[in-house]
């Protein structure tokens, strides 16, 4: 192989690396189409392939038996018919608006579960993934001021997203700092004493009573056999 060729090769087009998401075929169309503004030589071709795979796709490149590639042809066969069960899963741009905060959804959570499905779509047009993130954001004050913002990029919305994220994250540091107030205090103590019997206390009616001229014991035989109150 020409080394010196190899040094000197260039790539005027980018192209996304492959990571196992999406349609091997697709890949490996754009790469020789961009490969042959440079160059056909097959021996290029074959070592540039694996600097535009990532993620699963690099690992199983890795994995690859020393010598088992003789030609970029055979190459690409093998990486075709490896990933072509994972096409079937690839989703388009219109499952971003599927995405929606929930009620009770942190903003950080909410971001972080649109990002990773944004990442597992290719060729994402970012005009349309912000219009998708700022669509599924939960009616509330946020919302409101993106609305007034109108972020024309992500780099602008993340920025504000930013702002938003700090100020939840310190507001639940602050209530898990906070300490109880002093009805919750009293409320465990209530709770435990509420089931149990109050103990009997005589409130006196008078402040003074006339005396007895009679013993008790005999005060409280004659009741009985008068029948006066009952003990059942």
């Amino acid at each position: 192989m020409n080394f010196k060729m190899l040094k000197n090769f260039t790539l005027p087009i980018t192209l996304t690396p492959y990571k196992g998401i999406g349609d091997p075929k697709v890949h490996v169309t754009k790469f020789k189409s961009i490969i042959f503004l440079n160059s056909d030589s097959d021996s290029i071709l074959c070592r540039s392939f694996p600097t535009f795979l990532d993620g699963a796709a690099l690992l199983w490149f890795s994995n690859l038996p020393t010598g088992s590639i003789t030609s970029f042809d055979e190459f690409a066969k093998m990486f075709i018919n490896h990933f072509a069960a994972f096409k079937i899963y690839v989703r388009d741009s219109d499952y971003l608006s599927t995405i929606k905060q929930g009620q009770h959804e942190s903003l950080k959570d909410y971001m972080t579960r649109f990002t990773t499905a944004a990442m597992e779509i290719p060729d994402l047009n970012p005009e349309v993934q912000l219009n998708a993130i700022k669509s599924g954001l939960r009616p509330g004050k946020f919302q409101e001021a993106i609305a007034v913002a109108k972020p024309k990029t992500l780099e602008e919305f993340r920025d504000k997203a930013t702002g938003q994220i700090e100020i939840e994250e310190f507001c639940k540091t602050r209530r898990n700092e906070r300490p109880p107030s002093r009805k919750e205090e009293e409320r465990p103590y209530r709770s435990q004493n509420k089931s149990s019997k109050k103990p009997f206390k005589l409130v006196l009616k008078f402040d003074s009573y006339t005396k007895f001229n009679t013993k008790r014991e005999d005060i409280i035989k004659e009741i009985l056999h008068n029948k006066l109150i009952s003990l059942i």
